[in-house]
């Protein structure tokens, strides 16, 4: 339901490729230097297997930033029906400077651990941290924060 959106967080066009083609462009100096590299076959081999790797984050930053991070008043969600975490499973929001968060975003704590779930450029959720930020506009996580922050106070 639309109306019941509070704030929004997604990903520009511009920092959404700019992203991908800055991942794009490392996976091709490593790629290039694997082959190019004549000193140690093992060495070749990582450069190579790392910027295939790059390659593949790439596609799915580029996958991932598609979607958007909606808040509503049961909590935040992806834009394709993930629930990231419900407002009753909150413990606390940090996005201070030294807080160990995405780029632009903020972390929650959720009182229970959830599974694993990475979304490049975008969200993250490792047992009861939940990181959202990345590729998105820094006003808009703040915007989100501040709301999801007076939605959590107000529920306690």
């Amino acid at each position: 339901m639309q109306s019941d959106v509070i704030a929004v967080v997604e990903a520009t066009a511009f920092r959404r490729w700019m992203a991908v083609a800055t991942l794009v462009g490392v996976s091709v100096l490593l790629i290039y230097t694997g082959v190019q590299a004549g000193s140690s076959a093992l060495l070749s081999v990582f450069a190579i297997a790392l910027g295939i790797f790059s390659l593949v984050i790439g596609a799915r930053l580029y996958q991932a930033t598609r979607h958007r991070i909606e808040l509503t008043s049961e909590g935040l969600r992806d834009s394709s029906g993930i629930s990231i975490a419900r407002l009753d499973e909150i413990a606390s929001l940090d996005r201070g400077f030294l807080a160990f968060k995405p780029s632009n975003g903020f972390v929650l704590r959720t009182h229970a651990p959830s599974g694993k779930i990475w979304r490049p450029g975008l969200w993250w959720r490792i047992g009861r941290q939940v990181g959202v930020g990345g590729v998105v506009p820094g006003h808009q996580a703040r915007f989100m924060a501040d709301r999801l922050a007076e939605l959590v106070a107000a529920q306690r």
